[in-house]
Parts: C-alpha cells; sequence; structure tokens
C-alpha cells in the first residue's frame, strides 16, 4: 500500500454505481475496501480495479449489526484507519400500487436504505472519532428520490427522505470530530437497477415513457471530486443527473 493511500469504505461495491465508484477511487490512488452482499461480485469488481493490491473485499449485509462492525474492525485492523465511507448500498421494491405494497417489501427497503446507511455512518463515526489524526468524510447516497417522488415509490421515497435528514444530523454531529458528512443526489446513472428507466418508467400523469441516462463512471467522479478536499472543506449536498431527465420544472 503506498504510503500516501487513503482509505475507503464503499458499500454495495459488487455491482452499478458502487461498483464504478470502487474503481474510480482506486485510478486515484485510494485503498479501498469492497462491501457487498455477494462474494463473487466483490471479487469480479476487484478484478476490474487498476491496482487490485490496493482493494480489500469484505462480503458485508449492511442491514445486520454484527456484519457491519465486522467490516469496520476488518478494515481498521488492516490499515489502521479510515478516511472516507461512500454510504452507498441501496434496495428498492417493484414499483406497485401503495395500497398494494407488503410489509416485507416495505421492511427490505428500509432495513438497507436506511438502518443500513446508519449503521455504517454510526461505524464511521466511531472509527474516525477514535483514530489519529482525528476525522474523516462520509458521502452517503441520496437519490433524485431525497427531492421528489415517482409514482409507485413509497418505500424508497421515505427512506431517502430520510438519509437527508440523516445526512443533515450527521453532518452537524460530525464537526467535534472533524467529520464532514455530505450527500449525493443521483439521477438516471446506467445501472441494474436504473437501467429500467431507459426501457420506459411511470411519469407523474401515468405514461410509461423512456428516460435520458448517463454514463455510471461519472458518477464514479464526482465521488471522488467531492472526496479530494481538505475536511475543512464540505461540499454538503451534490446532484449528478442525466441532463434530460424529467426533474427540474415539469419534466
Amino acid at each position: 500500500m503506498p504510503e500516501t493511500s487513503k482509505i475507503a469504505i464503499v458499500t454495495g461495491a459488487g455491482s452499478g454505481i458502487g461498483r464504478a465508484t470502487s474503481k474510480a477511487l482506486v485510478d486515484d490512488g485510494w485503498t479501498v475496501a469492497l462491501a457487498g452482499r455477494r462474494a463473487d461480485a466483490l471479487d469480479e469488481t476487484v478484478s476490474m480495479c487498476s491496482a487490485p493490491d490496493r482493494v480489500l473485499a469484505v462480503p458485508t449485509d449492511v442491514s445486520d449489526p454484527d456484519q457491519v462492525a465486522a467490516l469496520f474492525k476488518k478494515v481498521t485492523d488492516t490499515y489502521g484507519r479510515l478516511d472516507l465511507l461512500f454510504n452507498n448500498a441501496g434496495a428498492n421494491a417493484p414499483g406497485i400500487l401503495l395500497e398494494d405494497l407488503s410489509y416485507e417489501q416495505w421492511k427490505t427497503v428500509v432495513d438497507v436504505n436506511l438502518t443500513g446507511s446508519f449503521l455504517c455512518l454510526q461505524a464511521a463515526f466511531r472509527a474516525m472519532k477514535d483514530q489519529d489524526p482525528q476525522g474523516g468524510r462520509i458521502i452517503n447516497n441520496g437519490s433524485i428520490s431525497a427531492h421528489a417522488p415517482r409514482p409507485d415509490s413509497i418505500p424508497y421515497t421515505a427512506t431517502k427522505h430520510a438519509v437527508t435528514g440523516m445526512t443533515k444530523t450527521a453532518s452537524l454531529d460530525g464537526r467535534k470530530y472533524n467529520i464532514a458528512v455530505c450527500q449525493l443526489d443521483i439521477g438516471n446513472a446506467q445501472s441494474d437497477m436504473a437501467n429500467r428507466m431507459a426501457k420506459g418508467v411511470k411519469q407523474a400523469n401515468g405514461e410509461i415513457k423512456p428516460e435520458p441516462m448517463m454514463d455510471v463512471n461519472d458518477v464514479g467522479r464526482a465521488v471522488v471530486h467531492m472526496a479530494s478536499y481538505p475536511l475543512e472543506t464540505n461540499v454538503f449536498t451534490m446532484t449528478i443527473m442525466a441532463t434530460q431527465m424529467p426533474f427540474a420544472g415539469r419534466g
């Protein structure tokens, strides 16, 4: 590991935004611990990174407190500190009517998007508070859905709005430990979760229409940009989206 390499954890690193961000961070000189539920997917991400010797795969279900604790212990035991958490792991429910959503579908999304994000954020706080030099940066994956919902998306939208509240509170609570907390809101990046947008997704008026997409690697570059500042500077919120997606105004 290069002496100047900083240490990052990326959750949801087995595909999509997490994979693209992990690759971008490694390209920028970071050492990256990959967290995700599927060991085979994490291994694939490792193989795609430009410097696999600076990548550590740690299979983790972020909704499980014990597994989250084990992830952060593994990283701090291996590297001695943590400089960045990209709190990215996410889940969604099928686009079905609000009244038809099952409790299990609701709980799955809340467990990953909200509870999982909190558990990782809390573990990062503990690590960053206790290390020397103290501090670090946490970037929460918010989503365009942290601002405006799609039809039939109540669990995803509710959790992403909650992530915004978590970001604001943690940003305040992190000041005394030199922890910078911020949020990246992403719209229509090409990934397994979002690719359905290009095929057609329900609009506010009920129409099914395809939407423009952007290269997922642009999200990775955005995370690297946010992480590049000294801790006394924070890109508190940032939105990156396909330019022509229906978000601003009336679509």
